[in-house]
């Protein structure tokens, strides 16, 4: 009887709750030294979220439209090129010497300035198509950046006085040809600076998750810093 009690003791301990596995890892991984920092499924980067081609294929019917609505006059897309107003436009995400968190605060301040230019596009065509898209997918857009952002306190929305300030500052060209084009120019320097954007977050993703699997804890933390 005692001999079957303890083999019967022994076999329900073994099976007893929240004991490990034999083989179950128990310390954590080397790329999540602190249990914060977990490595990313493809579907929670952001260069994954179908945001971006609802956005983009949005923006990129612009080309189209303008040649079209020019077609009599044989304008190409290029002759936007000499209205860009590089002093209002929000500047992109640089490919070299630029971190994650460093775009993601570009992209943010980036987009909340082309939500109030878009208002100097509708102005001169109400109804715009591509305003109307932005305005939804640029609102879900940026509530996923600031979600991805560590520094989320660092970039502030625009105050009302410097929204109207921008809009002044494009308001100020009497000739209708010219205020249409600064208008068609702002919705082609948006789907550049979306474009570039998601190339670049692109690919800071895919580096750093080859990074959270093969660095060693310290090496981790000095590649997200990048």
């Amino acid at each position: 009887m005692y001999l079957l009690s303890a083999v019967m003791l022994c076999a329900l301990l073994l099976c007893a709750p929240g004991a490990p596995a034999e083989d179950a890892p128990t310390d954590s991984p080397a790329g999540d030294p602190s249990g914060e920092e977990e490595e990313e499924m493809p579907s929670d980067l952001l260069s994954a979220s179908p945001v971006w081609a609802s956005i983009l294929g949005a923006t990129e019917r612009h080309k189209e439209e303008f040649e079209e609505e020019f077609k009599e006059d044989g304008f190409k897309y290029i002759i936007l090129e000499p209205y860009n107003n590089n002093t209002l436009l929000p500047a992109r995400c640089s490919h070299y010497n630029f971190s994650k968190e460093a775009c993601l605060h570009r992209m943010f301040h980036g987009l909340l300035i082309y939500t109030v230019l878009l208002k100097y596009v509708e102005k001169e065509y109400p109804g715009n198509s591509i305003c109307k898209e932005f305005r939804y997918y640029g609102g879900l857009l940026i509530n996923l950046i600031k979600g991805k952002m560590r520094h989320r306190g660092q970039v502030t929305a625009l105050t009302s006085s410097q929204e109207a300030q921008l809009l002044r500052d494009l308001d100020l060209d009497p000739i209708e040809f010219r205020r249409k084009m600064i208008a068609h120019s702002i919705l082609r320097q948006l789907h550049y600076f979306l474009l570039e954007g998601k190339t670049v977050i692109t690919k800071k993703e895919i580096r750093q998750r080859q990074a959270n699997r093969t660095l060693t804890p310290i090496a981790f933390n000095q590649m997200l810093k990048r």
